[in-house]
């Protein structure tokens, strides 16, 4: 599943952009089971329908604990890949926090902290459906890089509906990036801040992430968030 990707270009991609595509991440079949999931009611903590918060349209679950073992499989192997970018983002930001080399030390971390509710969940946007510009960060322990997997096809299950990110760079005006995802791929983006060298050495970029208006149909992704929440 993660092994046939060239993680020293996803490492040269977030660096540079602050985002990295991961094609084919999830077989179709992964895919259409993953997304049916989320008519189940067991499995899940919480149900969140955007608008009655201000998030947007749509609505998402987050799964509970124990995950089913597709997702912590994954979310276990995108920590072990992510986590030596994460690292060094965390040295060059000027933060003492180093991310343990397993996964389960680092989700014990957060748990001691309070944040010992799970983050991994199934997005479902119908037309008119869209997610506001926001960060995924849930308390004071936070894994700078996340990833959200595209469970359907664009143009066959749904048009519109576009993964959108924003880049803030001081004194600088906002840069909008529209990732081109088909049916399994992933995007690996940053959660909130990321460094990025300037003449006096590195400097802070926050970015933010978010989908447009789901013109007809029905998409599904999966969020893998990799620190727990409060």
């Amino acid at each position: 599943m993660l092994g046939g990707h060239d993680w020293s270009g996803v490492e040269a991609s977030l660096e540079s952009d602050g985002w990295a595509r991961l094609p084919g991440l999830l077989d179709v079949g992964a895919c259409r089971a993953t997304a049916a999931r989320y008519g189940c009611e067991e499995g899940f903590r919480s149900r969140v329908v955007m608008h009655r918060h201000g998030f947007g349209r749509g609505e998402y679950r987050y799964f509970s604990y124990p995950l089913p073992d597709p997702i912590e499989t994954l979310r276990t192997g995108l920590y072990a890949s992510l986590r030596p970018l994460a690292n060094s983002w965390n040295q060059r930001l000027g933060s003492e926090v180093r991310f343990p080399q397993a996964h389960a030390e680092f989700l014990s971390q957060c748990h001691a902290a309070g944040q010992s509710r799970p983050t991994p969940l199934l997005l479902k946007y119908g037309p008119g459906d869209y997610n506001r510009l926001h960060q995924d960060l849930y308390g004071e322990h936070v894994f700078p890089i996340q990833v959200t997997i595209l469970l359907s096809e664009p143009g066959r299950d749904f048009t519109g509906g576009e993964f959108v990110l924003t880049e803030q760079r001081p004194r600088m005006q906002s840069r909008a990036t529209v990732v081109p995802l088909r049916q399994g791929d992933a995007v690996a983006f940053a959660v909130n801040e990321r460094p990025v060298p300037g003449a006096r050495g590195d400097y802070r970029v926050k970015m933010r992430h978010g989908v447009s208006a789901v013109m007809s149909g029905a998409r599904h992704t999966l969020g893998i968030i990799l620190h727990d929440a409060a």
